[in-house]
């Protein structure tokens, strides 16, 4: 009997993830409905105004932004991306478990962001006045 598997108990075993499935779909179309229900509504004009601060707002709302800006922003994003996967491989490389294919995979990981830090120095991305 050992080579029986019981069905039931693996059709129980996934009614948690059912009904986690139903309130998953559920929830966004009930809280759209819910929003659209009870938030209150104008259809003054006064309500299409842009509003800053109790002032009238002056001038353009469209400003060109330095493209430095962006190349920051996307340096930002690399190294943070490279802390977020170092963290985890750091906690556990004390541990004898850890092989030296994960080592190696780790080196080669640090080795392409220090490429792109390079790319970045050379290209004189992290200037901020050219």
């Amino acid at each position: 009997m050992s080579g029986i598997i019981d069905v039931s108990n693996i059709i129980y075993s996934y009614i948690p993830v059912a009904i986690i499935l139903v309130v998953a779909l559920l929830m966004p179309p009930v809280t759209m409905l819910l929003v659209k229900q009870l938030s209150p509504r104008s259809k003054s004009p006064v309500k299409y105004e842009t509003y800053e601060a109790g002032s009238v707002p002056t001038g353009s709302a469209r400003i060109q932004f330095n493209v430095e800006y962006y190349l920051y922003a996307i340096a930002f994003v690399l190294f943070d991306i490279e802390v977020l996967f170092l963290y985890p491989w750091a906690t556990i490389f004390r541990e004898p478990s850890i092989t030296t294919i994960a080592t190696i995979e780790m080196l080669i990981f640090i080795f392409v962001v220090l490429f792109g830090y390079l790319y970045l120095i050379k290209k004189e991305a992290l200037k901020w006045q050219k």
